[in-house]
C-alpha cells in the first residue's frame, strides 16, 4: 500500500470504508464496495470482529438490529444474513404495495357500480304528468268534476 499510493489517497480511502453505507437496498453493492475497501485498507481491521463491526454499521436501522442480535462470527455469515433480511423487508414491501393497490382498485370499482340517485330539477318538481295548466297562477283543474 505505502509503495503504489500516496498517504492521503490511502487516508481518503480509510474515511470512505468508516462512512460507507448502504444506499437504499442495494446490499451487494455495499457487500463489493466494503470488501474493496476493506482489502486495500487492511490495517483498519486487527481482527474479524472489527471487520464485522464496522460492516454491520453501514445497514440501515431495519436491518441492523436483527444482524447484530444474530451474533454472526464471520464475514460470510454476516453478508448472507445482511442478504435475507433485505430480501424480506423488500419482499415485505411489495406485498404491501400490490395490498394497497387491490384495496384502491376495489373501491374505485364498487364506487363505479353504485348507481347515482336521479335528480330532479325544481323547475320539474312542482309539475306532475297528472295536472294541467290553464295559465300562470291558476289551480289545475280536476280530471272528475273538470273544476
Amino acid at each position: 500500500m505505502d509503495k503504489y499510493y500516496l498517504r492521503n489517497e490511502i487516508k481518503k480511502l480509510e474515511a470512505e470504508l468508516w462512512n460507507l453505507k448502504v444506499k437504499g437496498i442495494d446490499v451487494l453493492g455495499y457487500n463489493q464496495r466494503f470488501q474493496e475497501l476493506a482489502l486495500l485498507c487492511i490495517r483498519m481491521f486487527p481482527g474479524e470482529s472489527d471487520k464485522i463491526e464496522r460492516y454491520v454499521g453501514g445497514f440501515p436501522d431495519m436491518i441492523h438490529s436483527s444482524v447484530v442480535a444474530s451474533k454472526p462470527k464471520t464475514m460470510q455469515e454476516d453478508n448472507e444474513m445482511a442478504t435475507e433480511l433485505m430480501d424480506k423487508k423488500i419482499n415485505t414491501f411489495a406485498e404491501r404495495q400490490a395490498e394497497s393497490k387491490r384495496k384502491l382498485e376495489d373501491t374505485s370499482r364498487n364506487n363505479q357500480n353504485q348507481q347515482q340517485p336521479s335528480k330532479r330539477s325544481p323547475a320539474n318538481a312542482n309539475t306532475s304528468s297528472n295536472q294541467r295548466g290553464n295559465g300562470a297562477g291558476q289551480k289545475p283543474t280536476c280530471y272528475e268534476c273538470g273544476v
